[in-house]
């Protein structure tokens, strides 16, 4: 038994092993790629390591393209979106997981089949109605569509729903509002969920790129994601790819950084709101 439970256990972190050098590899290339000069990266066979580290490059990219500008663009409708999404949230799950009114469940199984719904879709219509209001080629048209998330409700009730009721009778007879209790206790104890969908939400907005493409006509209104894509079809000519690489990493850097910092919250909110697997 023993010996069946070791080699079970050595085939599984094999297996792991091999899934997670496959994640990591491609990661490991690109930085590489990076740091290499312009001829090494054709050179065949193919080497990992660089006869002579570039770093140069990073500084080349800053040159070629306003990475600073697409840094502050991305910041904005990234920070921004994560807060509405926040906020909304968990006012929505509130109502779903708490409050008692006729049709909760069917109203909130509609709310969760809109996720069936491609973003494609939505496109041309949500187009159509930024430029009647004349929010084209703005703040307004990367934040406003997204600051509601369907599954940022769903994540949250599923969490809220793990709270005692108990608890929330107890405040109010101490005489806490349901506002207050909100604020000052609900989301106390949710920060593991409420991390969750921040990191969700800023990733999603971070790496957004058909619709910022679409509804953004300026330079200095790009995004990231449309930079680098900018930086490919007119400085590089699509051949420069150790300027490519240095580009996506620095893109790349702040979301492994936020994830990094909130990993433990990150996981727990995922544990403790029933979506597993």
């Amino acid at each position: 038994m023993r010996k069946s439970l070791l080699i079970k256990k050595l085939s599984i972190h094999f297996v792991l092993l091999v899934m997670g050098a496959a994640m990591v590899l491609p990661f490991a290339w690109m930085v590489s790629t990076s740091l290499k000069g312009y001829h090494e990266i054709f050179r065949y066979p193919p080497q990992w390591f660089p006869d002579t580290a570039q770093w140069k490059n990073y500084l080349e990219v800053w040159k070629l393209a306003p990475f600073g500008r697409f840094y502050v663009n991305s910041l904005i409708a990234g920070i921004s979106t994560t807060a509405g999404q926040v906020i909304t949230g968990v006012f929505a799950a509130y109502a779903f997981a708490r409050m008692e009114f006729w049709g909760r469940d069917k109203v909130f199984m509609l709310f969760l089949a809109t996720m069936m719904v491609p973003t494609q879709v939505t496109l041309i219509p949500t187009y159509i109605v930024m430029s009647k209001i004349g929010w084209i080629d703005s703040f307004e048209a990367l934040i406003i569509p997204f600051i509601s998330s369907a599954f940022s409700v769903f994540l949250l009730r599923q969490f809220f729903l793990t709270i005692p009721k108990e608890l929330e009778d107890a405040a109010i007879v101490d005489g806490c509002s349901k506002m207050r209790f909100i604020f000052r206790i609900l989301m106390a104890l949710a920060k593991p969920a409420i991390a969750s969908v921040s990191l969700f939400a800023f990733l999603g907005s971070w790496n957004s790129y058909l619709w910022p493409l679409i509804v953004i006509n300026s330079n200095q209104m790009r995004t990231l994601p449309i930079g680098l894509r900018y930086f490919v079809s007119q400085q590089g000519g699509g051949s420069e790819w150790h300027y490519l690489m240095a580009a996506s990493l620095i893109v790349m850097l702040p979301v492994l950084i936020v994830f990094f910092l909130a990993q433990k919250q990150f996981i727990e909110g995922i544990a403790k709101s029933g979506i597993k697997g």
